[in-house]
Formats: structure tokens, C-alpha cells, sequence
């Protein structure tokens, strides 16, 4: 009987210890970036969940294989994921997507470091809500930044936040009133009336912003490992690389021409590999915590 009840109890613990291996909660999607180089392997954050659906989603549908890397600055980030890049027209490249953009997703504990993964998007004129593209992305390759140049890009970051609240505040629907006065005034070429107008409302605008910080760790990151921080709340950070850094640098340093567009294709293939979180932290040194 009791020989009996250890088999019996023996099966149970295996089934719950299977089952929770199982469990969705505890397994990750790891997209695999496959290139004459080499593979870039890449972990895609649960905390910008619609660049991280729309990138597996995509890549489960082989929509990036035969892609290329269409984009190349060495010390900046290398660019893909353009559908236009599988044609011989080499000036199109960095102009297609699947036909929609993504919302953007942008946190300041996910910063530019060097093997960030990030959404490509149209320029600011172009795209005042700075959504992502559909399909375009970029891995950071950056270099050490630190101190007083950090500092800069901090400074700037900060004021670019301050002008967008005053901004939004301004083309509010119950400021219209607001909005014709400063209208008037630059109409008139009245600039110093308009300045001191903004001046007025900049208390009430900015009533509740908190000044964008760097933190000792991001700064720490930025100095040793490097990447670029003046994209930091522009571009939406998704992901990172955990295994390839040393393709993404190899990739970095090609032959490109004016355009930055490498002299010779670099095409890619993305696959996505399902596994416990567990593994992934053992074979990546990657942490969840």
C-alpha cells in the first residue's frame, strides 16, 4: 500500500511540476534574428505589449524573412524590417511597413542602451504622436556617453516635455480663446506679446511635471556599456538583445554609401522560439526581476 501511495504521489508532483513549466505565465518568446553574421537573439518586453505582439505576430508570419538591414551607422543602430528592402529598388528602402502604425509606448526605465531594441517611426513634423511603424525596427549600437553630456541630453529631454504640455495645453478645445490671442500676436509679429502670454500660462500647463532624471544604474549603463540616450522618450523601446551583441557589431561596421545604406545587403530571417522563463534566465544570464 505504501509502495502504491508513493507511485501516486510521485505522478502528481511530476504532473504539477510539468504542468507549471507549461504554464504561459511562466515561458517568453524569444525572437531569433538570423543573418550571414550570425543570430541576435532578442527578449521582447511584457511592459510594451503592442510592439511586442505586433513584432512576434509578424514574425511567426515570416513577414521579415528576406528583409534586410537597410540602415547602418556604426556607433548610432542598425535598421530593418522594411518590406520594401526585398526589391531591387534600393531608394524606396525605409518607406513601407504593413500598412499601419503602432501607439507609441514609451517608459523611462526602458532606455536606449547599447543592444536596445526600438520601433522606427516617421519624423516628428510627419507625426506629432510619434506612433511606431508597423514592422520597422532598430538595435542600438551606440557608444559611452557620461557626465556633462548626459547631463545635455537629460536638459533637453526635460525642456522637449516642458514645450510639448505647454503645447497640448495651448490646442486644448477649452482654450480656443487662448489659442486665437497668441495667433494674433505672432500674425502682428508681436513675438515678445506672445512670449510673455506663454510665460503667463507656463505655471498652470506644467503644474504636476516631474523633471525627467536619469538614475545612477541608467547612468552607470550609459558609461560602461553605451548606447544612445538622446532617442530616450522619443522612440519606443521594446526589447533587448541577449545574445549577438558581437553581431550587431560586426553588422555596425559594414561598407555603407551616403545613405548609410550598406554597399551590400545584409538580409535577415526572424523566428520565434517558445521557453520557460527559467531556461532563458540559465542560458542568457537575462533576469525578470
Amino acid at each position: 500500500m505504501k509502495k502504491i501511495f508513493s507511485i501516486i504521489l510521485l505522478a502528481i508532483v511530476f504532473v504539477s511540476c510539468n504542468n507549471q513549466k507549461n504554464d504561459p505565465a511562466n515561458t517568453d518568446d524569444i525572437a531569433i534574428i538570423t543573418t550571414e553574421f550570425g543570430e541576435i537573439h532578442v527578449v521582447l518586453y511584457d511592459e510594451t505589449p503592442l510592439h511586442k505582439d505586433n513584432f512576434l505576430k509578424l514574425a511567426r508570419e515570416g513577414f521579415y524573412d528576406s528583409t534586410t538591414f537597410h540602415r547602418v551607422m556604426n556607433e548610432f543602430m542598425i535598421q530593418g524590417g522594411d518590406p520594401n528592402s526585398k526589391d531591387d529598388n534600393v531608394f524606396n528602402d525605409g518607406q513601407g511597413g504593413p500598412g499601419y502604425t503602432i501607439e507609441a509606448e514609451f517608459r523611462d526605465d526602458l532606455i536606449h542602451k547599447k543592444g536596445a531594441l526600438a520601433a522606427a517611426r516617421l519624423s516628428d513634423q510627419q507625426n506629432p504622436e510619434k506612433k511606431s511603424s508597423g514592422s520597422q525596427f532598430y538595435i542600438v549600437h551606440g557608444r559611452p556617453t557620461q557626465g556633462m553630456e548626459l547631463d545635455q541630453m537629460q536638459a533637453q529631454r526635460v525642456e522637449m516635455a516642458r514645450q510639448d504640455i505647454i503645447r497640448k495645453y495651448i490646442q486644448a478645445p477649452e482654450q480656443t480663446e487662448l489659442l486665437s490671442r497668441l495667433r494674433n500676436f505672432v500674425a502682428r509679429q508681436q513675438i515678445d506679446s506672445a512670449d510673455a502670454l506663454i510665460a503667463e500660462i507656463e505655471p498652470l500647463a506644467t503644474a504636476g511635471l516631474v523633471p525627467f532624471r536619469y538614475t545612477d544604474e541608467h547612468r552607470a549603463i550609459y558609461a560602461e556599456l553605451g548606447g544612445a540616450a538622446f532617442l530616450d522618450g522619443n522612440y519606443t523601446v521594446f526589447g533587448e538583445v541577449i545574445q549577438g551583441l558581437d553581431i550587431v557589431d560586426e553588422i555596425a561596421v559594414q561598407e555603407t554609401n551616403q545613405a548609410d545604406r550598406p554597399t551590400s545587403d545584409i538580409p535577415m530571417s526572424v523566428r520565434v522560439e517558445t521557453m520557460n522563463k527559467k531556461d532563458i534566465e540559465t542560458k542568457y544570464g537575462y533576469s525578470y526581476n
